[in-house]
């Protein structure tokens, strides 16, 4: 049972749906009775950046509050879906718990880990999605692929950043793996959910352009492209218009992200299912039935 503010994206998923918010603990609980889960994945959440204070985010944390209780309370194995955020893009972590957030939405996401680290009693783990694309996905990578598909994509000359990103049915592959081990196995763990191989951004590009029929995005001096997110910038300051590239956003993309995984990994051996031209070639051929 999916258990939601909002439907499903896709209309074959809404038998399968229930409206419901985590913030409301009556109907939460309500909900695990009639349905008695054998495991619950914790997904829902307020991901984007807009928000100002924590307030703005109680799904991420009086959300977590409640599943945490009513698991408590069922005693249901529960995977707690965290962020990458909990880290700034550029912070080098000493250990899973060196927290460095850059975002109120990554406080946010430090507030729901230690909810569940301090207050759960029954088996859990918490996961760290990266930057994780594919079908169905929104902003920033659906945008991605349209800037490729338009030849607006820009690369810098002489960098080659690598990623830390996952496609999306890789990541499935992954949960779907943990539910079919015992729940002591990844009991209390903090895995990151991400492809076995970080992903090099510009070969990514160079492989949605070439099967979107466009060619390959031009190298240009990193000062054009600082140049194009201060204008961004601007644009943004006016609240006009949402640009394309910003500060914000261009310091990203050439930022290098990459996170290292081996529990996980040891209790799913193996390649990822999918690889990145395949991830690419199912993305594409979603993007044309839109």
């Amino acid at each position: 049972m999916g258990y939601d503010v909002k439907p499903p994206m896709d209309p074959q998923q809404w038998d399968l749906y229930r409206y419901g918010d985590i913030r409301d603990l009556k109907s939460l609980t309500r909900a695990y009775a009639e349905f008695d889960p054998d495991f619950v994945i914790n997904l829902a959440a307020r991901t984007d950046l807009g928000g100002r204070s924590l307030a703005d985010y109680s799904a991420n944390t009086v959300g977590v509050e409640n599943v945490c209780e009513v698991s408590n309370e069922r005693d249901v194995p529960t995977i707690y879906a965290s962020s990458r955020l909990v880290f700034a893009i550029d912070h080098r972590p000493a250990g899973v718990f060196d927290y460095a957030p850059s975002t109120v939405y990554g406080e946010s996401k430090i507030v729901g880990e230690l909810v569940v680290r301090q207050r759960a009693s029954h088996k859990w783990c918490i996961v760290r999605p990266t930057s994780i694309w594919g079908p169905w996905f929104g902003t920033p990578y659906g945008d991605f692929f349209k800037v490729v598909a338009r030849g607006r994509f820009l690369k810098a000359a002489g960098l080659h950043p690598v990623k830390s990103f996952g496609y999306v049915g890789n990541i499935v592959a992954q949960i779907s793996g943990m539910l079919g081990l015992e729940p002591s196995k990844w009991d209390r763990g903090v895995y990151w959910l991400k492809d076995r191989e970080p992903l090099d951004m510009y070969g990514w590009s160079d492989e949605v352009a070439r099967q979107l029929g466009r060619r390959p995005a031009p190298d240009v001096p990193r000062s054009v492209l600082q140049g194009l997110a201060t204008l961004g910038d601007l644009l943004k300051a006016t609240q006009f218009l949402e640009p394309p590239l910003t500060t914000f956003r261009l310091n990203n993309m050439l930022t290098d992200m990459v996170y290292e995984e081996k529990e996980l990994y040891q209790l799913l051996p193996g390649p990822d299912p999918i690889s990145v031209a395949d991830g690419v070639a199912e993305t594409v051929a979603w993007l044309r039935t839109r």
